[in-house]
């Protein structure tokens, strides 16, 4: 049987009750099964008689709540199980384990009415069609969430001319820059209202004019449609301009889970500046560890780990000991903070 005929008969899920939670997560748990193979033939001919099997959990023990309206950074590094749980809350994967409702639905059941209240936004992965004008893949979307197209024409004047890309419209994707190819898919992703998003990665490998575009756009929706928002990236700038509150996972697990404010305080009170000159400090490198932590340092290279209450001061000083040819000022990045929570 089809699956329009299934969901015809099947009872309605629970719907989301008016104020309460947007998103539950209890236990999530995601495990892949894979088979090694031994070297060579004789590895190759063992292997069609006795199979070694390996079980790889991405995602162990995942649990949280997120009310309506919340902008929450999921943060972890790099094969933490982040965009695994996304992917699971989205539907597109079956836990092994576990429980979630995301707007009274079970998200791996599918539901239509599910599909059209959420939107995935994948950094990496592209929804438009390569091949066609960007409005024309928009047009489609309207027409597969039945759109009107009076809302259409105005969500999109509206959308394209807050993110700068109004004129763009008629271009081939594939002919877009990535910072305009970005903007395009999350109008894509928000063409239809949904009340919740899953933001992975949002502004990867976009320059910081469209990073900040970006970000502003995603701040001012929040406010004013109630989205109820999961983001997940590597730079602290998007989780620190947008979150309020954050949770961490690492090895599949949940270790964090509150306010921003109290990571940054523990874990990040400090920046790294890196200075580039023609030559070392005169009283050697020992003359400068009074401005912060030495991190690396060679003859026309330094590298400083500074209280952030020290920055501007340590520049300065910098500034008037040494001929600086280039500095650089970063936030640490966001692995390391995770890192060091995690070691402690």
């Amino acid at each position: 049987m089809g699956e329009s005929a299934q969901s015809a008969t099947a009872p309605p899920p629970c719907m989301h009750r008016l104020g309460g939670p947007m998103i539950e997560v209890q236990g999530l748990c995601k495990s892949y099964v894979s088979y090694k193979k031994q070297p060579g033939l004789r590895g190759a001919i063992r292997g069609l008689f006795h199979r070694e099997q390996q079980t790889t959990a991405a995602v162990q023990d995942v649990s949280f709540i997120v009310q309506e309206g919340e902008f929450v950074g999921f943060l972890g590094p790099n094969g933490a199980g982040k965009t695994t749980t996304l992917k699971m809350l989205a539907g597109l994967l079956y836990p092994t384990r576990g429980t979630a409702r995301v707007l009274g639905y079970t998200p791996w059941e599918r539901h239509d009415g599910y599909r059209r209240q959420f939107a995935l936004l994948l950094g990496q992965k592209n929804q438009l069609w390569w091949d066609l004008p960007a409005r024309e893949s928009l047009e489609l979307n309207a027409r597969i969430y039945e759109i009107p197209q009076d809302q259409f024409l105005r969500r999109l004047d509206e959308m394209t001319a807050l993110l700068g890309v109004r004129d763009k419209l008629g271009i081939m994707v594939r002919e877009l820059s990535l910072g305009e190819r970005m903007k395009m898919e999350l109008i894509a992703a928000l063409l239809h209202e949904p009340k919740v998003l899953f933001l992975d990665e949002p502004t990867i490998g976009l320059d910081v004019v469209s990073q900040k575009i970006v970000r502003e756009f995603l701040r001012d929706h929040n406010i004013k449609r109630r989205t109820t928002i999961l983001l997940t990236s590597h730079y602290m700038a998007d989780i620190q301009e947008l979150c309020e509150r954050v949770i961490i996972i690492d090895r599949g697990v949940t270790f964090f889970d509150g306010k921003l404010a109290n990571i940054i305080d523990r874990f990040a009170d400090f920046k790294l500046i890196t200075v580039q000159t023609d030559r070392t400090p005169s009283g050697g490198i020992e003359s400068v560890k009074k401005y912060g932590e030495v991190l690396e340092h060679s003859e026309t290279l330094l590298k400083l780990k500074v209280k952030r209450d020290r920055v501007i001061p340590v520049c300065k000083a910098l500034l008037d000991e040494l001929p600086i040819k280039d500095i650089d000022i970063q936030e640490v990045p966001i692995e390391d903070i995770i890192r060091e929570i995690y070691s402690r």
